[in-house]
């Protein structure tokens, strides 16, 4: 049987090396950890498995805890992937569109019209400004959105009818009074 450099065997001490790094107790853990998933994997016997786990546990240096694991992996091991071949070739298979972007004016307008209530009414007609450009840009480039410039159109609407209404009241009140 040949030697194994996690079997115990010193390493020659050359006179110009720097000593080793000892080891902590969180060195000598990470250690165990890839022991223990080398034999979960099938890849050592459980004499050997055993006999580095208590070495590990003696280990003092780096070097030491390093022999124990250089034969096993020290994290996933990428696996190939299988991909299945298509039943149909590509080139028969029908082509998905690509979804169009939603149009930011579109959403502005949904969003003026939606604060307009919290705004006194200030962003009704920046929705309406805003609803109007989205649904002729979304008539001449094809994206997304029509519903939300068309809601957008409603709230400001709304939102401007609201003041008309308010100021329409008040002139009434005035003129009464008068």
């Amino acid at each position: 049987m040949a030697f194994q450099p996690w079997q115990g065997g010193q390493p020659a001490q050359n006179p110009y090396q720097v000593p080793a790094m000892r080891a902590s107790h969180a060195d000598r853990e990470r250690a165990v950890d890839v022991l223990k998933a080398g034999f979960a994997e099938g890849r050592l016997a459980q004499a050997e498995y055993e006999q580095r786990m208590g070495r590990a546990y003696q280990a003092q240096t780096h070097a030491e805890l390093q022999m124990l694991v250089a034969d096993l992996p020290q994290g996933p091991v990428p696996q190939a992937q299988f991909t299945p071949r298509p039943a149909v070739p590509a080139t028969f298979l029908p082509q998905m569109p690509m979804p169009q972007p939603t149009n930011g004016s579109a959403t502005g307008a949904l969003v003026c019209g939606l604060i307009a209530p919290f705004t006194w009414g200030l962003t009704s007609i920046p929705a309406v400004i805003l609803g109007h450009k989205a649904r002729a840009e979304i008539r001449r480039t094809g994206e997304r959105g029509d519903g939300q410039a068309v809601a957008g159109l409603v709230l400001g609407w709304l939102g401007i009818g609201a003041w008309a209404l308010f100021f329409l009241v008040m002139a009434l009140l005035a003129v009464t009074r008068a």
